[in-house]
């Protein structure tokens, strides 16, 4: 079977959502592209669409989607939003539901890079149709070194990161699974593993890679 053909097969079955959180500066993005690129089955990272400014080297519609809080606001009223969250008090962050279902109808299984705040929602709202993960980092203080390895945060903001991240950390147990990223190598091979385990439990068969 070609791999259109396997694609074509595939779009008749609902396919897996998969939600992925961790604390900010975990590396949740870095691991969840390269996932993407080891799977040999259809998957793809919904966008998710924020009012904060882009950092320095991110791209619009690559990154997030950069959205003024007016558009945000009137996305939230239209009910297009899957999840969505207030995060440090000031900027929006959430998910698109343009970005997940009509995927997941067409046979593409769909992975949320998204904070523990929106997983929640997303776990109530799918509560037997989903993949829940949670990256872990070895210890705070790799956080921390990670984080000011980034060189986007001043003190206060990395003081009000790391006492986030505490409380998303205590959280983990609300995840089926856990990933530790000690090193990115390790965490893509296990969080593939979990894709590949969900994809086949759902029936799909991998696509050809010729």
């Amino acid at each position: 079977m070609s791999q259109s053909e396997i694609i074509s097969h595939q779009s008749k079955m609902h396919a897996p959502l998969f939600v992925l959180s961790g604390p900010s500066g975990v590396g949740k993005t870095t691991v969840v592209e390269e996932a993407i690129r080891a799977v040999r089955y259809p998957l793809r990272r919904a966008i998710t669409a924020t009012t904060r400014p882009p950092r320095p080297g991110e791209v619009d519609g690559r990154d997030y989607h950069f959205w003024s809080v007016e558009r945000f606001e009137d996305a939230l009223g239209r009910g297009e939003m899957l999840e969505h969250a207030v995060v440090f008090g000031r900027d929006y962050y959430g998910t698109p539901r343009a970005e997940v279902d009509p995927f997941r109808t067409a046979g593409v299984g769909v992975i949320l890079v998204i904070d523990v705040q929106g997983a929640a929602q997303v776990r109530a709202r799918y509560p037997d149709d989903h993949r829940s993960i949670f990256l872990l980092v070895p210890s705070l203080a790799e956080l921390e070194r990670r984080l000011r390895a980034r060189g986007t945060e001043d003190e206060a903001k990395l003081a009000r990161r790391l006492d986030t991240a505490g409380r998303e950390l205590a959280r983990a147990g609300e995840f089926a699974d856990q990933v530790t990223n000690d090193t990115v190598p390790n965490a893509v091979r296990e969080l593939t593993r979990i894709i590949n385990d969900e994809f086949q439990a759902r029936g799909y068969e991998p696509c050809s890679t010729s």
